[in-house]
């Protein structure tokens, strides 16, 4: 479990309407997966502290009856009806993260979407907006369609070597592709040396340069050490600067406690 400290406006936040939700995408790799969510949940914990509750929707994690999550919580109510924010589960969420398991409720939600006509995220702040930030860690090609209309700079976690460099590309072109968004790219360091920190910067001055080429410069690199509080604290504060948003369509923001309720029991804790 992450430990986070109190956000000091949680308990009147998630009375207050919000027009607007911070959201952040965060790609899946392929490779070097164990390291990437070790990383994710370190990320999280620091934006926790300075943005306040922080909600992940886990794209890789199938929903099931033994772990209800987003694809459940979208059948409770038709399109359009869910008014009910995750107030219970926000002001829990102040001490520890919430993770909503989301493998299937993502695509199904760019379904509802293209029927209704709506961005694709925008059914989902009617549930989550009681949150300080939203993260949706899913697959490239899939965060790419969903984070359009949104106008964040996604985070491609990629492994220091040079096999890497083709998995950081094929997720900020992605990216690029479906949304049109510039990606902050960042090799994670195993330890952190300055050997290790000349060859990651090397792969990324190379996918750096093949952007600039085949993707119209769309790309930021940077380089962490997992174990580095400063390199987690920096990346925070530069994801937190650069993050998306999913605006509200309409001034109209009453919560249904049913729906809340139902919400608040899928969220499981890191």
């Amino acid at each position: 479990m992450l430990e986070a400290c109190f956000h000091q406006g949680a308990g009147l936040h998630r009375f207050m309407p919000q027009a607007r939700l911070r959201v952040l995408g965060v790609t899946a790799p392929e490779h070097a997966a164990p390291q990437a969510l070790e990383a994710l949940w370190q990320v999280c914990a620091a934006l926790q502290k300075l943005a306040g509750p922080v909600l992940v929707l886990d794209g890789t994690a199938g929903e099931s009856q033994e772990a209800p999550g987003l694809l459940h919580l979208l059948q409770q109510a038709p399109w359009h009806e869910r008014e009910g924010a995750i107030a219970g589960g926000a002001a829990h969420a102040s001490a520890s993260l919430a993770v909503l398991p989301a493998a299937r409720g993502l695509p199904r939600l760019l379904h509802l979407a293209k029927d209704a006509q709506a961005p694709a995220l925008q059914g989902l702040l009617p549930y989550f907006r009681a949150y300080g930030m939203l993260v949706l860690y899913a697959p490239a090609d899939l965060l790419g369609v969903l984070l359009a209309q949104t106008a964040g700079m996604p985070l491609v976690l990629m492994s220091g070597d040079a096999e890497a460099v083709l998995a950081g590309y094929h997720g900020a072109k992605q990216l690029a592709l479906h949304a049109g968004l510039t990606s902050r790219v960042v090799a994670l360091l195993e330890r952190g040396d300055a050997a290790e920190r000349a060859q990651a910067q090397a792969v990324l001055d190379n996918l750096r340069r093949c952007a600039q080429q085949y993707l119209g410069g769309l790309v930021h690199t940077a380089a962490i050490h997992r174990q580095n509080p400063q390199d987690i604290q920096r990346l925070a504060l530069q994801l937190l600067e650069n993050a998306g948003s999913i605006e509200a369509q309409t001034a109209s923001f009453a919560p249904l406690p049913a729906a809340a309720d139902a919400a608040a029991h899928f969220v499981r804790r890191h």
